[in-house]
């Protein structure tokens, strides 16, 4: 799925659109990849992704699946989530610019709105973070 398409899933746009296309979806589970570019608005001092990027990044990705879910369901614009609480975050490793992430999130069990959602996120193979987050979805506009 192009970033045209994906702009057809998630109401993020440029310059906070951390998601390039979204490689597969079910009902449950997406896998996502976008590159780190130089402009990126979470770029640090140190020229790295910062963890803050990584978070939202995940959080974009379950945006994909939520939105690829609406769409399939028939909806004509995507839902917007917030993040509600981050649990058991872990960075193993900041990316550099010029590196692709792989990201795969699940969704868990979902009450009065609120989903319970885990990424997990690769460059080459190697975990460079997870985490488990829940999101608020607004019901629609």
């Amino acid at each position: 799925m192009s970033r045209r398409c994906i702009e057809e899933l998630i109401p993020q746009r440029s310059p906070i659109l951390m998601v390039d296309e979204l490689l597969e979806a079910d009902s449950e589970k997406a896998t996502t990849c976008f590159t780190i570019r130089p402009d990126n608005l979470f770029i640090g001092v140190d020229g790295l992704l910062e963890e803050t990027g990584l978070i939202e990044h995940m959080a974009q990705s379950a945006s994909a699946l939520a939105g690829y879910m609406a769409v399939l369901a028939g909806a004509e614009r995507p839902p917007i989530g917030y993040i509600g609480e981050i649990k058991h975050f872990h960075c193993y490793r900041c990316p550099h610019i010029g590196d692709k992430l792989y990201t795969t999130v699940r969704l868990g069990t979902e009450v009065n709105g609120v989903t319970l959602v885990t990424g997990e996120s690769h460059i080459d193979g190697e975990v460079v973070a997870d985490t488990q987050m829940k999101i608020f979805v607004q019901p629609d506009r």
